[in-house]
């Protein structure tokens, strides 16, 4: 290395220019190569920073979300889940719904790819910027009755489950909540509620949830009506994988 690729490298990390200090040397080269202009090779080289940052970017939100396996739409089997409606969750793709702060929920019998098409969504949004964070059902009232009897509910409501633009809760409806736990469930839906989306997965039909709520009928109409009035329901058929 000579005393110029020393001053460059140390210009771009005061810069943090990190990617440019990388690639540069390597740009240089093709831009003599194809006789390529001064301004062509600036443009190559803060591509070279831009893709890096995005992949950082990429790798932090993914991280963040806490996704227990990276899954992709395109390894979805739709013909194995015939009651899958493809057309919906291609539109879906579009993360249109993210900017419109509407929800999704896949409804279905145990193994048919609900966590799956979950995943498979959030993950893509992490890959375009969006802030994701997933959670199954129960390990979200476990968290909120540990930050509530901390006396820090409200800041865990904010720093982790309203921050984030879509907050993914998986397997509703597996383990039945009681009161107080409706109660706190309840208060991250309707905090949320045209806040930010939520993607859901339950193994019930809407008109069973009342016995995951403890019986409160009041409480999971008026969960249901916040859940619902912006909603994407998506009802998978099909025998369990």
């Amino acid at each position: 290395m000579n005393l110029q690729d020393e001053r460059i490298r140390t210009a771009c990390e005061s810069l943090s220019r990190d990617a440019i200090a990388d690639h540069y040397p390597a740009l240089a080269q093709q831009a003599v190569d194809s006789d390529a202009s001064y301004a062509q090779f600036l443009e190559r080289c803060l591509k070279a920073e831009q893709h890096e940052r995005r992949r950082r970017s990429q790798a932090m939100l993914t991280k963040f979300a806490g996704f227990p396996a990276i899954k992709l739409l395109d390894d979805y089997d739709f013909k194995f889940a015939a009651g899958a409606p493809k057309k919906t969750v291609q539109m879906l793709q579009s993360m249109a719904f993210v900017e419109r702060k509407e929800n999704v929920i896949f409804l279905g019998p145990s193994r048919v790819g609900k966590t799956h098409l979950a995943i498979a969504l959030g993950y893509l949004a992490t890959q375009s910027g969006v802030k994701v964070r997933f959670v199954s059902a129960a390990d979200l009232v476990m968290q909120l009755e540990k930050a509530q009897q901390r006396g820090q509910f409200d800041h865990f409501m904010r720093r982790s489950l309203l921050g984030p633009s879509i907050l993914i809760i998986d397997e509703v409806g597996y383990l039945p909540l009681q009161g107080n736990q409706a109660n706190l469930f309840f208060q991250v839906i309707a905090k949320r509620y045209e806040h930010g989306s939520i993607i859901l997965t339950s193994n019930l039909s809407f008109g069973e949830w009342d016995s995951i709520f403890a019986g409160n009928s009041a409480l999971t109409a008026a969960m249901l009506d916040r859940l619902l009035h912006h909603a994407h329901v998506v009802q998978i058929k099909g025998d369990s994988c």
